[in-house]
């Protein structure tokens, strides 16, 4: 083979890559205003005035500080849960026990704060090391599972969350609960011991730039390190990555270890940050929407905040619908469930990818015969 040659089949195989690009991104695009679309002609036929409520749904977290602020506020936990997932589902298995060790994370983050006899910020850093380990724990019991028994992670991890949410119950009503309140909470947490404000009259608190930090951090980490390599190796193709000497049992189970714990690291944000006390009768569920934002973001760690804010945005823009208008917030599980089946179809767009690269195949093919 000449140096021509192989300068050609490179050229190639970088276009292919680039239209493969595209079409992830034109078929994600396209779901998403799709699922729009749809949820506008809903909103046109149920509505009595469907003008105010399409207004209030797209531009009502636009319309003040505070609600804008609530869209931020929201995108923290989203965030968390979505780098955890995207992490695991890096190795291709779909471990959901970052629904549990967000809740886990959440009610530790408490117990430690209520309960401390240290400062302020100690208390925090114990928090947070608490919910780390605790998800930790909690990733590794489906990975073992499933490498040394071939038990499902799927499975496995939806069942070890409800022995975690009656786990979580059990802690909060012996341990942490305030009997002398009238309303289902724990005990208040001490003055200070709280993420603070990151910006006035609102909820919105440090826990942003926490988050942010670590989304750059999981990308450098997966993109540009040895480790990193193994975990996209092992995805891509166990087999391969077995034979190019990379560790692919030890990867695997690290991978959800590391996923898990991102997420009981966000329990703990999320309660340091917006509560007092812990509120909480059942999981937020903010683990499972983690499989819409790795969805949206395509397991790329960068999008996964671009992916958190446009949830968010539009959580926030049902909210404000539900408030002032005649629709019912649940109308954004139709855009949820309409963007999983479209990115998840397989053949959505896939004539249009295949017709691309067949032209630059041909192209390259001609101008080899030519030459």
């Amino acid at each position: 083979m000449t140096a021509t040659t192989s300068q050609k089949q490179n050229q190639v195989r970088r276009k292919v890559k680039g239209i493969e690009s595209r079409f992830e991104f034109l078929r994600t695009l396209m779901s998403i205003l799709i699922a729009m679309a749809i949820i506008l002609i809903m909103v046109l036929l149920l509505s009595d005035d469907p003008t105010h409520a399409i207004k209030q749904l797209i531009l009502g977290p636009l319309t003040s500080r505070r609600r804008f602020a609530n869209v931020l506020e929201l995108l923290i936990p989203l965030t968390f849960t979505g780098l955890a997932i995207t992490i695991t589902f890096k190795v291709k298995r779909f471990n959901l026990i970052s629904e549990g060790s967000f809740y886990l994370g959440a009610i530790l983050a408490c117990v430690i704060g209520v309960n401390s006899p240290f400062t302020p910020p100690v208390t925090l850093f114990l928090g947070m090391v608490a919910a780390i380990v605790a998800g930790c724990l909690l990733g590794y019991i489906p990975a073992l599972l499933n490498e040394k028994f071939g038990a499902s992670e799927l499975v496995t991890s939806l069942m070890l969350n409800y022995v975690v949410g009656y786990l979580v119950l059990y802690i909060f009503n012996n341990v942490v609960r305030d009997t002398s309140s009238s309303s289902l909470q724990s005990l208040p947490l001490p003055d200070g011991v709280d993420l603070g404000q990151l910006l006035e009259r609102t909820r919105l608190h440090w826990g942003l730039v926490i988050v942010l930090i670590l989304v750059v951090l999981a990308y450098v980490v997966i993109y540009k390190t040895k480790w990193g390599y193994s975990l996209r190796a092992t995805g891509l193709n166990e087999q391969f990555a077995h034979y190019a000497g990379v560790k692919v049992t030890t990867t695997i189970i690290l991978a959800q270890v590391i996923g898990s714990a991102i997420a009981g690291l966000g329990g703990a944000t999320e309660m340091f940050g917006i509560y007092d006390s812990f509120k909480w009768s059942e999981s937020p569920g903010y683990g499972f929407d983690g499989v819409i934002i790795a969805t949206l973001a395509r397991n790329n760690p960068l999008y996964v905040p671009l992916a958190a804010f446009f949830l968010a945005y539009l959580r926030t823009g049902a909210d404000i619908l539900n408030r002032t208008s005649d629709i019912p917030a649940e109308i954004i599980s139709v855009v949820q469930a309409i963007i999983i089946l479209l990115i998840a179809a397989k053949a959505f767009l896939s004539k249009w990818k295949q017709q691309q690269i067949v032209k630059v195949s041909t192209a390259a093919h001609l101008e080899e015969e030519e030459a």
